[in-house]
């Protein structure tokens, strides 16, 4: 019998949502505003569940919805933190928690619940543990290898990251940006003071060189090139990183790793696969703990990300015309030019890459257009009023 694997995509909006589903997810994983890793994402709030759920059912996958509720939890939170768990009750298919308080309130309601990587489980007796207090699902801490994983998952489901940021704190309860700014990660609002440039000094004003002055900021995972392996672990749900990220990174990470878990990629699959994962936004790969212990290479020097494409905001469709099968764009800004690839993203439906295949101004056939300029443009598909448009520059 063909082992299934559960392909896990993050959604911070609906745009994202759309991505996910296109490209193949069997699960997504968002938060609500209040108890969110992602404070600063856009998020979801209770009225939206119905909407999501609605998407979710009709996608050919019956993609599955689950709830982050894995933030530090305090006495003050209590009160809404149950009104919440209350509301959701039937509406998702899991919670995603790691605080006692929650994981007491999902069995109050019955609703499933899996334990978050924020709890660290790092081997076997603590995935039996929280199997014994019920759940149906451990998210294992980043930091463990191959071999350890494939102990801990002959005896509970386990869910492992295999794309996405790192944090230099790896599985997370990281204090910095609290003690710093007021700011507490582990409520979802991480300044990132990781990712900055940082000189070090002595009491005496001595600073010392350093090769790479980002020394906590960790690269990117990326685990396609060894994916038969993660297989192998016994892994049942393959997570990717990236609430924060755009609808095109969220659908180009789960195409790719769609195939790879529908089949055995060849050697040029896997890398033409790379090649694809590096246009989106990254800061460089590293395969983190699952292989070997990471060492300085692991460690980025990108200040803006290493993605070999950028997006720019071009214009909006205002009409789309069956019967030509062309739209209305207004040009907000920049040029566009018959040949060019853009991106067509919408909050109601899945995001595409395209080509511009003919362009119409006052009437006569243009190669190239520009700001301002009110045209009728041919995609080769059918447009949403309102869908931006993004042109793809290479970096």
């Amino acid at each position: 019998m063909k082992q299934e694997y559960e392909l896990l995509a993050p959604v911070g909006n609906f745009r994202n949502l759309y991505a996910a589903i296109e490209a193949g997810c069997d699960a997504v994983y968002f938060g609500i505003r209040g108890f969110n890793m992602r404070a600063t994402a856009k998020n979801f709030t209770l009225r939206d569940l119905p909407r999501i759920r609605k998407i979710c059912n009709e996608s050919k996958r019956k993609v599955k919805m689950y709830l982050t509720l894995n933030t530090v939890m305090y006495e003050e939170d209590q009160e809404k933190l149950e009104r919440i768990i209350k509301g959701i009750c039937g509406k998702v298919d899991a919670v995603i928690c790691v605080d006692m308080s929650v994981i007491g309130l999902c069995k109050k309601y019955k609703i499933p619940f899996h334990i978050s990587t924020q709890a660290s489980i790092s081997n076997l007796a603590s995935a039996k543990f929280y199997k014994k207090l019920g759940a149906e699902r451990v998210v294992l801490a980043r930091e463990l290898n191959l071999k350890q994983i494939k102990k801990i998952s002959k005896s509970i489901e386990v869910e492992c990251f295999i794309h996405g940021a790192m944090c230099v704190a790896v599985s997370g309860r990281c204090f910095m940006s609290e003690y710093s700014q007021g700011l507490s990660a582990n409520k979802g609002q991480c300044a990132q003071l990781c990712r900055r440039s940082w000189n070090i000094k002595d009491d005496a004003g001595n600073e010392l060189k350093l090769e790479n002055n980002r020394v906590m900021s960790a690269k990117d995972l990326c685990t396609l090139p060894f994916i038969e392996k993660m297989k192998e672990a016994g892994i049942t749900s393959f997570k990717i990183e990236g609430r924060n990220r755009s609808a095109e990174y969220v659908y180009t990470v789960v195409s790719e790793y769609r195939k790879a878990l529908d089949k055995k990629l060849t050697r040029e699959e896997i890398v033409q696969g790379i090649a694809n994962l590096k246009k989106v936004y990254n800061r460089g790969f590293s395969s983190g703990f699952y292989l070997k212990m990471p060492t300085a290479d692991d460690f980025s020097f990108s200040e803006h990300g290493d993605q070999e494409e950028r997006k720019e905001f071009v214009g909006k469709i205002y009409k789309y015309w069956p019967r030509a099968k062309v739209c209305s764009l207004k040009m907000n800004s920049g040029k566009l030019k018959v040949g060019e690839e853009v991106y067509l993203i919408s909050n109601n439906a899945p995001i595409k890459r395209v080509k511009v295949k003919s362009i119409q101004l006052e009437g006569r056939d243009v190669k190239s257009i520009k700001k301002g300029d009110d045209v009728g443009i041919d995609f080769g598909v059918r447009a949403l009023n309102g869908t931006e448009v993004y042109k793809i520059n290479k970096v």
